[in-house]
């Protein structure tokens, strides 16, 4: 089940202040430190659903290539409704991201101005050092995932290419024409997989490393 529910959410968000929203939730016992994990879980399994719809969608375009026969527009029909749903899952894992880098902020602007009001200078110490550690690990995090963003745009930007194209052009030639933008297509889903698959492990591992 997830830390936070939609209804919960929703009515918070209302509230337009975020310093509320996480004031609501320490309230009823979920700290920042909670609600990065929760996001961060979030953030990954919309890059899981990414992964999936950036496949299907080069399957798709695949068996375009391969066609043989057949009602062209079903062709295009295909292929523009898997560009859409890419376009909106490339969105989704954006605003998950966006969504991590809020609450981490807060969570360490809070830290920071907490190691102030520490009496015993050995645990203030131990509390800076982890600190750090946290955010270097989200760092990490961060760029993984940022570079996994910045792999979405190329392939969206061909897909949307050739489904223009294909619209404009419903014929035998068209297909031809798309034969020669497959390897393109190919390499940068391959690099946009793989790059993914490196944040979803980051997330695993910082996920993990927050509950220890």
């Amino acid at each position: 089940m997830r830390l936070i529910t939609t209804a919960f959410v929703a009515a918070l968000t209302l509230t337009g202040c975020q310093s509320a929203y996480y004031a609501a939730w320490e309230k009823v016992g979920v700290e920042k430190r909670d609600i990065l994990v929760d996001r961060v879980d979030n953030a990954k399994d919309s890059q899981e659903d990414a992964q999936e719809q950036f496949s299907s969608a080069l399957e798709a375009f695949s068996a375009a290539v391969e066609f043989d026969g057949g009602e062209l527009e079903d062709v295009y029909d295909n292929l523009n409704g898997q560009y859409e749903d890419s376009v909106a899952a490339a969105e989704e894992v954006t605003a998950r991201i966006d969504k991590v880098e809020s609450v981490a902020e807060a969570l360490f602007d809070e830290w920071q101005e907490e190691l102030e009001k520490y009496q015993s200078g050995s645990l203030k110490r131990d509390s800076a050092a982890k600190l750090r550690e946290t955010q270097r690990r989200y760092a990490s995090l961060m760029k993984s995932m940022r570079k996994a963003e910045s792999k979405m745009p190329p392939v969206l930007n061909a897909l949307q290419d050739n489904v223009l194209y294909l619209k404009h052009n419903l014929n035998a030639s068209a297909i031809g024409a798309l034969q020669g933008e497959l390897s393109t297509i190919e390499d940068n889903v391959a690099q946009l997989l793989s790059q993914m698959n490196s944040a979803i492990a980051e997330s695993d591992a910082f996920i993990a490393s927050m509950k220890n």
